[in-house]
């Protein structure tokens, strides 16, 4: 390949993230849109959770349609990768429209539609993106190219919760604490339009179909594949359901906790900036991940690994800045990220210690969490999890795929459909916040609410196995798995 074709690649890249940018834009609107639900309807904290559930339980469904039909006919073959990415594209831009009946109508079903049905394009979006992001160059740095993708993916959440919570309540001194459905009509028709354009860019960039021969090959190799056979898969589909549960509850229920009296009584209008620091946290450990593609000397790799997310921790700071939100209590956080930053020294390039680590890392972040008898304090372990989440993804899905050979496209759809786990441990943590409704005295002297937050310490502590305990499957299997492709992302 030269130079030339290589530059081409990433050409076709810059114009293809810019999909994963608005995936981390919607998920944190999601956060938003929780505690507002939550007061324009009256609903239970689990009732809330059924935003998650709805856009989540989308990428199953989608992933679901899409396989089936893929048994009877190719779609990316027949229609592209670029139609196919499209057409996601305008499905999700019909979900954002559906946004105005659903607020003139003051439904909450009718917005649980409008979310399933943007969902529903997303889980198009990544079926396609995904694959199309490593195939893009040389597949040698394919899992590089998915982290880079990874990283403006969390940039989309970081900012994505502030935008919107300027768009809703203003800023300054024009601040409203009340809102009224109405006022969520303009964003997601912006939204709307933003998708719409972004397919229309897209069928005219230059991206181009990875070719047809790769696909064939894998085909007659489908035939024959038992799930049962590959330990390592079922496993780790298990584990891409708990990691993104896990990192979905977190920030859910978070502004259910920071509202009880115990946590400051902080309301709707003041959660984004908390929601910006969680995500945050996932960008901090991305970017800090992401230095790994660059070909540096030693000496200038581990100076990136400090400086990259210390620029990381100033967007973040910066965008609160600029939306007028008082982060003075944010600059302890430093500590958290240096610890990870250590965390992520001793991990190194290798899939299964990453993984191992940082489960067991993130335990002791939420058992702290919990114990911390300083609720100021106590709310940033909680958030640190987010670091320790950052760099999950590519490990599961590193050490799940390892060995499938050519059973390595149906694989990974089955781990996609596991994405599920975002709509269904929220509302397990939701329910246990909802016992502070029949018994407002609590658990061990703390509300249900901060108790809930066992159900991401029991998420981590099988996170941890799973990295400590795929290696030896792999090893049984005669795989010698040590330098993971994911482990450093």
């Amino acid at each position: 390949m030269s130079s030339e074709n290589v530059q081409t690649k990433w050409g076709q890249f810059i114009s293809l993230i810019i999909v994963f940018f608005f995936w981390g834009f919607v998920g944190s609107a999601n956060d938003i849109l929780i505690p507002v639900f939550k007061k324009v309807f009256t609903l239970s904290q689990v009732q809330s959770q059924l935003v998650a559930w709805a856009f989540y339980a989308a990428y199953f469904v989608g992933s679901m349609i899409f396989f089936l039909v893929s048994l009877k006919l190719d779609v990316l073959q027949k229609f592209g990768y670029k139609k196919t990415l499209s057409a996601g594209l305008l499905l999700s831009a019909f979900g954002s429209f559906l946004f105005i009946p659903a607020a003139t109508m003051e439904s909450f079903p009718f917005f649980l539609t409008a979310l399933f049905t943007v969902g529903l394009g997303f889980s198009i979006q990544q079926i396609v993106a995904n694959p199309l992001a490593i195939k893009m160059g040389s597949p040698q740095t394919g899992a590089h190219r998915l982290t880079l993708a990874g990283g403006i993916n969390s940039f989309g959440t970081t900012i994505g919760a502030i935008l919107l919570g300027i768009a809703l309540f203003g800023m300054g001194d024009n601040k409203k604490t009340s809102l009224s459905l109405e006022d969520i009509k303009l964003p997601f028709i912006i939204l709307g339009l933003a998708f719409i354009a972004v397919a229309i860019f897209m069928n005219f960039s230059k991206i181009e179909d990875p070719a047809k021969e790769e696909e064939e090959v894998v085909k007659v190799a489908h035939e024959k594949f038992n799930i049962l056979d590959y330990p390592q898969l079922y496993l780790g589909m298990l584990g891409i359901f708990i990691y993104v549960g896990t990192e979905v509850t977190i920030i859910s229920n978070l502004p259910a906790l920071l509202h009880t009296a115990e946590f400051g009584n902080v309301l709707e209008d003041a959660i984004a900036p908390f929601i910006a620091l969680y995500w945050g946290s996932l960008m901090i450990g991305r970017w800090n991940g992401g230095v790994n593609v660059f070909n540096t000397s030693n000496l200038v790799n581990t100076a990136l690994k400090f400086i990259v997310p210390a620029v990381a921790f100033g967007v973040i700071i910066g965008a609160n800045i600029f939306a007028a939100h008082d982060v003075s209590s944010f600059y302890i956080y430093p500590i958290w990220i240096l610890l990870f930053i250590a965390i992520s020294f001793i991990g190194g390039k290798n899939a299964g210690k990453t993984l191992m680590l940082f489960g067991i890392s993130g335990v002791v972040m939420m058992i702290a969490g919990l114990v911390c008898p300083d609720p100021q304090i106590a709310k940033f372990f909680f958030i640190s999890g987010g670091l320790f989440l950052s760099i999950m993804w590519p490990s599961i899905f590193d050490l799940a795929i390892a060995g499938l050979g050519k059973n390595t496209g149906k694989a990974s759809s089955f781990l996609i459909m596991m994405i599920l786990g975002g709509g269904v441990i929220p509302l397990v943590q939701g329910s246990i916040c909802d016992i502070d409704l029949t018994s407002p005295g609590g658990i061990f002297g703390i509300t249900w609410t901060h108790f809930s937050y066992v159900v991401p310490l029991i998420g981590f502590a099988y996170l941890g196995f799973y990295g400590y305990y795929c290696p030896k499957i792999l090893k049984r299997q005669g795989i010698n798995h040590v330098e993971g492709g994911g482990g450093g992302h």
